[in-house]
């Protein structure tokens, strides 16, 4: 295949296991600029891109993220990622970030109808970007939960968030940890294609 937006397409998998090593300004500015190039509804442009690279508030924000998450745990048969286990799949992880260097909070208005899926194509934009550029991301969803006790009421004050705005998701962005590659795809489920 040669296009290159469907290598990087055909090559993007979520990333649960970072390096230390915090991406850089450039690369940063690109990922996010591709975030902002997303379609949206109405062409609005209503998403709001918190960036975070402060260690301690992502980690504190993942921990809390965690304790109110509550996953239903995996089974044998239903997981998310044997490669990658998610908080999900594994009681033992305490940081719903996975200690990704960099975390972007996508917020939007709370009383627009398509605030989730505008998120949810900047967060789409700027994982593919991410992975052309050697990033790893990561996907997190129901971002209210990360600020759901007075530590993270304060964190969005301090951020100065807009009181009719909330977190839909979390993006987190960081180079895959040494050793660990992209996981393998999962062959694709059929009849998923219905032609008529």
């Amino acid at each position: 295949m040669e296009n290159e937006v469907m290598k990087t397409i055909l090559h993007r998998r979520s990333i649960r296991r970072f390096a230390k090593r915090q991406i850089g300004e450039e690369v940063l500015q690109q990922i996010i600029q591709a975030g902002l190039y997303a379609p949206s509804a109405g062409g609005r442009q209503g998403v709001l891109f918190a960036v975070c690279q402060d260690k301690e508030v992502n980690e504190r924000l993942g921990r809390i993220k965690r304790v109110n998450s509550q996953p239903r745990m995996a089974t044998a048969t239903s997981y998310v990622s044997r490669e990658q286990p998610s908080i999900a799949d594994d009681p033992n992880l305490r940081n719903a970030f996975y200690d990704a260097p960099t975390v972007i909070t996508l917020f939007a208005p709370k009383n627009f109808l398509f605030s989730a899926e505008d998120c949810a194509l900047a967060a789409e934009n700027m994982m593919l970007a991410a992975d052309s550029l050697g990033v790893g991301s990561c996907y997190i969803g129901q971002g209210w939960t990360a600020f759901a006790d007075p530590y993270g009421q304060k964190v969005l004050k301090d951020w100065n968030i807009r009181t009719d705005y909330h977190a839909v998701m979390q993006l987190l962005l960081g180079y895959p940890r040494e050793g660990d590659s992209n996981p393998k795809p999962k062959p694709r489920h059929e009849d998923r294609v219905l032609r008529f």
